[in-house]
C-alpha cells in the first residue's frame, strides 16, 4: 500500500481491525501511536513493528470507559502536531440486554463508542485543519442499522455513522476526510469477547479483518463517507435501510428464532 499519512494514532489496537489497521500502516511506512487497555500486547506489536518495517511506534495504554483516560488521550493527541490520521477503532458488543443491565455497560459503552471517539476527534482537528490535510476514520458497524444488535450497541454504532456524515460536510473544504467505516461480520476476537457463538452464522457472511482494512484505507482516497465492505453487507444494509423492507426486517427482529440465529441475548 502506498504511504498516504505519516503519523497515525489508533484506539482499540492491540487486536482485531485495529490491529490490522497498525500493520497495514505500519508496512505502509505510517508512524504509529497505539492505543488499548492491555500494555503488553501493544508492547509485543509495537516491537514487531518496529523490527520489521523500521517504523516509530509510540504505545499508550488507556481504558477509554474511563473519562480520566480519554482525556488524558486527549491532551496527547493535542501535543502530537504532526497527527494527521485517527483511527476511532475502540469498541465492544456488550453481554446483556439494555434492561437487564445492572453493570453499567450501557453508560460505558456510550463513553467508548461516543465521547471518547467526539473527544479525540477534536483534539485532532485544530492541527490537521492548520496544515490543510488529515483524516478520521470512525469504525462503525452494519449494526447502525440493524434493529437486531442490541439497543445501545447499534445507537452508538449510528451516532458515529451520523457524526462522520454531519462532520464531513462541516469540514467541507478544509482538507479533512472522514470516514465511517461499517463492516459486518468479521473474523477477529470481538464476537468471543461479547460472548456470541460464530457458528450459527454460516461462513460466507464472514470476512477477514485484512480485507476489511484494506477497502478501508483505499476508500480514504476517495470522498466516500460511509464505507461498507462486501457486496453482502452493502445489501443487508439496504434491506434494512429500504422503506419496502423496512417492515419485514422488523418483524423478523421480534421472531425469537431469527433472535436466537443472530446471537442475541435473552
Amino acid at each position: 500500500m502506498k504511504k498516504l499519512y505519516g503519523k497515525a494514532l489508533i484506539t482499540g489496537a492491540s487486536a482485531g481491525l485495529g490491529e490490522e489497521y497498525a500493520r497495514q500502516l505500519a508496512a505502509a511506512g505510517t508512524n504509529l501511536i497505539l492505543v488499548a487497555r492491555r500494555k503488553d500486547r501493544l508492547e509485543n506489536l509495537a516491537a514487531e513493528l518496529t523490527a520489521k518495517y523500521g517504523v516509530s511506534v509510540e504505545v499508550f495504554a488507556a481504558d477509554l470507559s474511563r473519562d480520566y483516560d480519554i482525556n488524558s488521550l486527549a491532551e496527547k493527541i493535542r501535543q502530537t502536531e504532526d497527527l494527521d490520521l485517527l483511527i476511532n477503532n475502540a469498541g465492544f458488543g456488550g453481554k446483556s440486554r439494555f434492561y437487564k443491565d445492572e453493570t453499567g455497560e450501557a453508560e460505558q459503552m456510550i463513553r467508548v463508542h461516543v465521547t471518547a471517539p467526539a473527544v479525540l476527534t477534536r483534539a485532532a482537528l485544530p492541527a490537521m485543519i492548520k496544515r490543510g490535510r488529515g483524516a478520521v476514520i470512525n469504525v462503525s458497524s452494519v449494526a447502525a442499522f440493524s434493529p437486531l444488535s442490541g439497543a445501545m450497541y447499534s445507537s452508538t454504532k449510528a451516532f458515529l455513522a451520523m457524526f462522520s456524515i454531519n462532520l464531513q460536510n462541516e469540514l467541507y473544504g478544509k482538507g479533512i476526510k472522514v470516514q465511517a467505516l461499517c463492516p459486518g461480520l468479521t473474523h477477529t476476537e470481538f464476537h468471543q469477547v461479547a460472548g456470541m457463538n460464530k457458528e450459527v452464522i454460516p461462513g460466507f457472511f464472514w470476512m477477514k479483518a485484512d480485507r476489511v482494512v484494506r477497502i478501508s484505507l483505499r476508500a480514504l482516497a476517495g470522498n466516500k463517507v460511509i464505507v461498507i465492505p462486501g457486496c453482502r453487507n452493502r445489501i443487508i444494509a439496504f434491506l434494512m435501510r429500504c422503506p419496502w423492507t423496512f417492515s419485514l426486517v422488523q418483524w423478523l427482529s421480534r421472531r425469537s428464532w431469527v433472535r436466537k440465529r443472530a446471537g442475541m441475548k435473552k
